[in-house]
Formats: structure tokens, C-alpha cells, sequence
């Protein structure tokens, strides 16, 4: 559930070149507050996954609702229904 979702945010990104220093940025416009930038493509998409793996814990912690992206969700399964 969680892998797949963090691929399908991975697909979903925005890429594109900035800047010398840190020449490519990308984003999930879809997940609010979600970019990273990198100094290679590759270096980008790594740091990009980084920031969805923390969003996702930080909204899960925090009680904020993680958008449905696609066929994928996050949901809270309750110990009574797993």
C-alpha cells in the first residue's frame, strides 16, 4: 500500500531545471508542500521520495487527511478490522 503510493506520487511529479546550483526541482502538486530539488535527475527524484516517505508520516501523525492519488490511498486500518 505504502510503496505503491509513494510510486504513483513518484509518477504523478513535476520536473524541471532551475538553477545552476541545484539544476532540477520537482513536485507532486497534488500532495501540498511536496518538492525537492537535486542536483542531478536522479539525485532529485531520490531526495523527492524522501520528502513523500516524511509527509506521509508526518500527515498520518498529525491526523491530516492523505489524498487519494489514482486507484491509491493511505487509510488507517483499526486492530479490530485488520
Amino acid at each position: 500500500m505504502l510503496t505503491e503510493y509513494i510510486d504513483e506520487a513518484l509518477k504523478r511529479a513535476h520536473y524541471e531545471m532551475i538553477d545552476n546550483e541545484a539544476p532540477f526541482y520537482a513536485e507532486v502538486e497534488e500532495l501540498q508542500g511536496v518538492w525537492a530539488t537535486g542536483k542531478s535527475l536522479e539525485e532529485c527524484r531520490r531526495n523527492l521520495k524522501d520528502v513523500i516517505e516524511g509527509w506521509i508520516l508526518l500527515s498520518i501523525k498529525k491526523e491530516i487527511k492523505i489524498p487519494k492519488l489514482g486507484k491509491c490511498r493511505i487509510r488507517e486500518v483499526h486492530p479490530s478490522a485488520a
